[in-house]
């Protein structure tokens, strides 16, 4: 399976999407997550890809109000790509992708894992369209 891009090829050079992390998520356990698109609205096709999930959450929606403010401030917009659920076992190295958001719809878990796989070297990534 071809690598999925994760990132424009300038957005390396700014400082202002370099500034943003690409995961974050929880140190362990089964949670929500989104895939979020994040680009600098002055320099155009500068992109990259985030992914942001946590227990904390009750919808989709929380995890996007947790980290809109802080992105935007950064001089940055963004846009919520999908969702789903992500188990992560850190003894194991191991991540488990999978589901969709009922409000925001089915991320594109392989982008999902190419983001994490950069984030998690050394774990083993793997994602399905199964499950809830």
């Amino acid at each position: 399976m071809a690598a999925k891009k994760i990132a424009s090829d300038s957005a390396k050079n700014n400082s202002k999407l370099g500034g943003v992390s690409n995961a974050e998520i929880d140190a362990s356990g089964r949670f929500k997550y989104i895939l979020i698109k994040v680009y600098d609205k002055d320099v155009d096709e500068d992109y990259k890809y985030i992914v942001r999930g946590t227990v904390k959450a009750p919808y989709h929606a929380d995890i996007y109000d947790m980290v809109v403010d802080g992105i935007e401030s950064r001089g940055l917009d963004c846009e919520v790509l999908g969702g789903g659920r992500i188990e992560h076992n850190p003894s194991a190295k191991q991540i488990q992708i999978y589901g969709y958001s009922v409000g925001y719809g089915k991320a594109d878990h392989a982008i999902t894992q190419a983001v994490l796989e950069n984030h998690f070297p050394g774990y083993t990534i793997t994602w399905s369209d199964e499950g809830y």
